[in-house]
């Protein structure tokens, strides 16, 4: 199983085992059966590796006396450490190994939310805002200890880490794991500091001005780097704050990308003789809106440049107007006999010839 001969040495079989070993491990080999392969490969090492099971291996042959592979050689109990074989590297991307002291962590990331309305993301306009943000305890400067006072953390003797055992199947394997106690940062607080119960931090009103880019996005996030969280027991840097821009509801306009779409209902003499309207625009001039005449309820006229600015490349979006027929709630008496005498007037003269051509004209 190993590919060792019976002469073979425990260098022999601790490094045939290694090149298996790392071959056949399920968290690392893309063969097929590897799973099998390396449960074959732990035993067969734990029997030949052990001098009394080799003895009997060497008698009894592969089978053993069971007639079993290495089943009669007693597989379950073993205790090999597999650090000592494989490396203490071998399995510390699997189970968080190495002796390393951890690094210096960053702050929490915060993340707020700001309104903002269709003018500001036309013109991209410089915002101001007040909020509470978490500050680094001055009187303790960020250790959360009285008087800034901390002490080696005696679980992990300073290093932030602990060592832990853990069992694989028949092995031992030696894990390296963050100390809960200190959470990584390798030293304890004697006494809660009275000003931030140990926390390390405040939250105090800060003042924050920021641009708002043209043509800006709902959902678009702005990021002001270590406006964030302190880190934990002030070691390491500032997490960043995130602000989501959330634009607001216009009273007509709808958003398409660097487009504006509205919707104008007119009467239906407005739409037979055409008409103008004018409506106040997010720019400041008047829009204007032309009505040709003879316009049909569902087309749709546009309005170039007057729109939001394009996010990639330059200009304006337009302004898209559907033109919908208004229909009256109540309509008097005098309104419906007007109409009824303009029924044969107003009405196609052939309805499917008329539905024919609105088809063909929906379909271009």
């Amino acid at each position: 199983m190993l590919g060792v001969t019976k002469e073979a040495t425990e260098k022999d079989l601790k490094n045939a085992f290694r090149s298996l070993a790392r071959k056949y491990h399920p968290d690392r080999s893309t063969e097929e059966n590897a799973e099998d392969k390396f449960k074959e490969i732990q035993e067969a090492y734990a029997v030949l590796s052990d001098g009394e099971k080799r003895q009997m291996y060497d008698r009894f042959g592969h089978d053993g006396p069971s007639g079993s592979p290495f089943g009669g050689f007693g597989g379950g109990g073993f205790n090999v450490n597999l650090e000592d074989i494989l490396g203490g590297d071998f399995f510390s991307s699997f189970f968080g190994g190495g002796s390393r002291r951890s690094s210096p962590r960053r702050g929490n990331d915060i993340l707020i939310r700001h309104s903002i309305n269709l003018e500001s993301v036309l013109n991209g306009t410089s915002e101001n805002i007040e909020i509470e943000l978490p500050i680094k305890c001055k009187d303790c400067d960020g250790s959360g200890g009285e008087n800034g006072e901390t002490q080696t953390c005696s679980d992990c003797g300073g290093q932030g880490r602990v060592r832990a055992r853990q069992q694989i199947g028949p092995f031992v394997q030696d894990v390296v794991r963050e100390c809960s106690s200190c959470s990584g940062v390798g030293r304890t607080i004697k006494s809660k500091c009275k000003t931030c119960n140990g926390s390390g931090r405040n939250l105090e009103e800060t003042k924050l001005r920021f641009n708002i880019p043209l043509g800006a996005e709902d959902g678009t996030r702005l990021r002001m780097r270590g406006k964030g969280e302190p880190p934990v027991n002030s070691n390491g840097e500032n997490g960043d704050l995130f602000i989501e821009l959330e634009i607001e509801q216009h009273p007509w306009f709808e958003r398409s990308n660097a487009d504006l779409i509205m919707s104008l209902p007119l009467g239906y003499s407005d739409l037979i003789l055409g008409t103008q309207v004018t409506l106040p625009h997010i720019d400041g001039d008047e829009l204007v809106i032309k009505v040709p005449a003879q316009t049909n309820s569902g087309e749709t006229l546009e309005i170039r440049k007057r729109g939001l600015p394009r996010t990639r490349g330059s200009g304006r979006g337009d302004v898209v107007v559907l033109v919908k027929l208004h229909m009256p709630k109540k309509v008097s008496k005098e309104v419906k006999k007007s109409l009824n005498s303009l029924r044969d007037n107003l009405a196609p003269k052939d309805i499917i010839s008329r539905v024919e051509e609105d088809a063909e004209q929906r379909r271009k």
